[in-house]
């Protein structure tokens, strides 16, 4: 980090809540819409060891450090210490399949960013400049 601090991470939880940030936040609502969603449940079946992995690193402060002791060997217990989660929105197609990329829905008046895989890109000086000449490009709707 820019103060000389390191960080290790992150790990990919699913969360049960929208707009909550604390571990094991949950808001009944939230949790019912994502496992009420069948392409949650596919997305999970295709997936099963790296979503069991993920979660007993969020669980286990041990189990996390193993994980990291393969990038950084000299990492200890101690060293591990809370950091505030982050949320990235994902979309989850019906079939359980995961969008990779930017999606981007435009109307005759709005341009709706759907999907944005790496919060650093959104960022992004190039992902701006796109963004903004599809803004003032006039034309039909688009899907990308």
């Amino acid at each position: 980090m820019i103060d000389g601090s390191v960080t290790v991470g992150p790990n990919a939880v699913v969360g049960m809540a929208r707009e909550k940030y604390p571990k094991f936040s949950v808001e009944a609502r939230d949790a019912w819409d994502t496992i009420g969603f069948g392409g949650f449940w596919r997305l999970v079946a295709a997936n099963k060891g790296h979503a069991l992995h993920e979660l007993y690193g969020s669980i286990s402060k041990r189990g996390y450090l193993n994980a990291c002791q393969k990038y950084c060997p000299s990492l200890e217990l101690d060293d591990l210490q809370p950091h505030p989660a982050g949320i990235r929105a994902q979309i989850v197609r019906n079939n359980g399949a995961i969008v990779h990329d930017f999606l981007l829905k435009q109307t005759g008046r709005m341009l709706h960013v759907c999907n944005a895989p790496s919060p650093a890109a959104t960022s992004a000086l190039p992902i701006g400049a796109m963004i903004a000449e599809k803004i003032m490009r006039p034309g039909p709707s688009f899907s990308s």
